[in-house]
């Protein structure tokens, strides 16, 4: 479907709802990197999720380009040491800001703490962005939305798609990002009575579940299947996002899979 995008006609919001469609489903088509760029980043891309600590420097000298062409690729995927997302979820000072609340506190039931974060993934032209909300008690993926843009509408739209299949979490974990500091999330938030917890800046580990989330998408499938389109790259992801849930095994869940703990009973875990 031909979406127009000029700007003499309605904006592209609108025309998607006139059309009864997701915002979030309306794809550019990537613009054409050389190759041998597509290649560099792929590697920085891959250095960086097995390293996350590592800065420009050392990925410089890992990729074996300059460090300045480092700096300058890393700033265009959106990545830096310990804090992947500066770009993907820059802060918006005019937005609240709200405390870390999860300091010492543990996951003790299904929808006690659900987490979400926003990753880049890379595409053999181009690339896109995946957000995802997981139960931390069982790992299990609520849901998750790709756009090609860092608008809140995708991340809305995955809140809702959340609440509406698995109910209302106790407590939800976010970045200081515009798109959840935004005041439609943190709207929708509060009017369902949920505690909204934000990671401090700079600290990645605050979110550590989602990080290793993203870790297994991209190490177990992007990495494998290079993707070639966004429409490609979200049949595979949720196919993975599927096998993931209900059939990948996990050893901090005494080999259990994400389902059982989230479908089952406490005691699953003894």
């Amino acid at each position: 479907m031909h979406i127009n995008k000029t700007g003499s006609v309605l904006p592209k919001g609108i025309q998607a709802e006139l059309l009864d469609i997701s915002r979030s489903s309306l794809y550019y088509q990537p613009r054409q990197v050389k190759q041998e760029i597509v290649v560099v980043m792929d590697k920085i891309d891959e250095v960086y999720t097995a390293h996350p600590f590592y800065g420009s420097r050392r990925i410089a000298k890992e990729v074996g380009i300059n460090r300045k062409q480092a700096q300058r690729l890393m700033r265009e995927m959106g990545i830096a040491a310990l804090y992947p997302k500066p770009n993907l979820s820059k802060r918006d000072f005019q937005h609240n800001i709200y405390p870390y609340l999860l300091k010492g506190v543990t996951a003790g039931y299904p929808n006690h703490i659900v987490g979400t974060d926003i990753t880049y993934i890379r595409m053999s032209k181009g690339f896109c962005y995946l957000t995802a909300f997981m139960d931390w008690f069982s790992r299990f993926v609520l849901s998750w939305r790709l756009s090609i843009t860092l608008e809140t509408t995708f991340c809305l739209e995955a809140a809702e798609e959340a609440v509406r299949k698995f109910g209302v979490p106790v407590i939800i974990n976010e970045d200081q990002g515009s798109q959840n500091t935004d005041h439609l999330m943190t709207t929708f938030w509060e009017k369902l009575g949920t505690q909204i917890s934000m990671d401090s800046k700079g600290r990645a580990l605050d979110n550590i579940f989602t990080e290793r989330l993203w870790r297994s998408v991209k190490w177990e499938d992007v990495y494998l299947k290079d993707y070639a389109t966004v429409l490609e790259a979200r049949v595979g992801i949720g196919n993975y996002f599927q096998f993931y849930n209900y059939e990948r095994k996990h050893q901090s869940l005494n080999y259990k899979t994400p389902a059982e703990i989230y479908f089952g009973k406490e005691d699953n875990l003894t």
